[in-house]
């Protein structure tokens, strides 16, 4: 496993990170308690010691089986990344964006983007409890909240590092102007964003920005959510309750299987699955600092970590290059 130093902060994190939404189960069609908590123990048996969860997977059951699964671990060696901003139980009593419902078994629950003063202090309270934790490595807002001044949410911030409870400090989902706002607070070492083969939108204005500012990309949905696996081309079936039945939708599935099948050929001959090349291309892409990923079983787990065990040359980054350029 290969380590980088995450923008101007101190910490020192996995280049391929425990991406831990789908083992919240909801929206993925639920979840096995066992096989997540193997996952990770997998994960980080085999030197990927950097977990990103948030309070909303799961409501809460993500950052639970994380703290279960870490306990008989050395926490020193780990670095645990969380966020706060989206609220679920009806705390913020209508207060915030509203983002979008959101289905509980069933149950229909609104979702608000809401990061508040009192807000963030209480969810990192929460979040601490179920890792069974004392200190987050790198808390996140996950949302921006246009009802909340961007200074006001940082000053919470603010707080809690000179509590200890956080080492350092990034954003997710933030524009290039919002960055700016919060860094008059709050040094800002991170920001989560998507990016993919088939969404690479912040190499335009983004990426160029962080690289300047000296603040790391954490690259979220890498797979796009299972899509580039190639697996639901085949014979793979969402179950009804999974989100990816509308958000595959978005993207021209002919022309993401024909990628896929062009890459097969390169990721054959070097004997590696199509999902490690994929992510190895993603980790060596500029101004990236870490590449989130998935795993809901050991097997899973094991195999994005042996992604950093081989290298891509120059005439292979071109060959795959030129195979995502068809996609436009």
């Amino acid at each position: 496993m290969e380590y980088r130093k995450l923008g101007n902060s101190e910490l020192q994190l996995s280049t391929i990170t425990y991406g831990a939404f789908a083992i919240g189960g909801n929206m993925w069609g639920g979840n096995e308690k066992a096989d997540s908590i193997a996952s990770v123990h997998a994960s980080i048996d085999h030197g990927v010691t950097t977990i990103d969860t948030a309070p909303f997977y799961g409501f809460g059951l993500s950052e639970e089986m994380i703290g279960e699964a870490i306990k008989s671990q050395d926490r020193s060696k780990i670095q645990l990344l969380t966020k706060f901003g989206l609220v679920w139980d009806g705390s913020n009593n209508g207060k915030g964006d509203f983002f979008f419902d959101a289905d509980d078994n069933g149950k229909k629950l609104p979702i608000y983007k809401y990061s508040s003063k009192a807000n963030v202090i209480k969810e990192v309270e929460k979040s601490l409890k179920r890792l069974q934790t004392d200190y987050i490595d790198l808390l996140q807002i996950h949302w921006p909240d246009s009802t909340t001044p961007i200074s006001e949410t940082m000053e919470a911030v603010e707080t809690l590092i000179q509590q200890g409870k956080i080492r350092a400090f990034g954003v997710s989902n933030y524009s290039i102007p919002q960055i700016q706002e919060a860094q008059k607070t709050v040094q800002i070492a991170s920001n989560q964003v998507a990016y993919s083969m088939l969404n690479r939108k912040i190499e335009t204005d983004l990426i160029p920005f962080t690289v300047a500012e000296n603040i790391g990309i954490i690259a979220y949905s890498p797979m796009e959510r299972g899509l580039l696996t190639g697996k639901y081309f085949t014979d793979s079936k969402l179950k009804e309750n999974d989100h990816r039945n509308g958000y595959f939708g978005q993207f021209d599935l002919q022309k993401v299987k024909t990628l896929i099948e062009e890459l097969s050929s390169l990721a054959n001959a070097k004997h590696i699955s199509i999902s490690q090349l994929v992510l190895r291309w993603t980790t060596l892409q500029k101004g990236i600092a870490i590449v989130l990923a998935g795993a809901r079983n050991a097997e899973q787990a094991i195999s994005n970590a042996k992604t950093m065990d081989f290298d891509l040359s120059t005439s292979e980054l071109e060959f795959i290059n030129q195979a995502i350029s068809k996609i436009k």
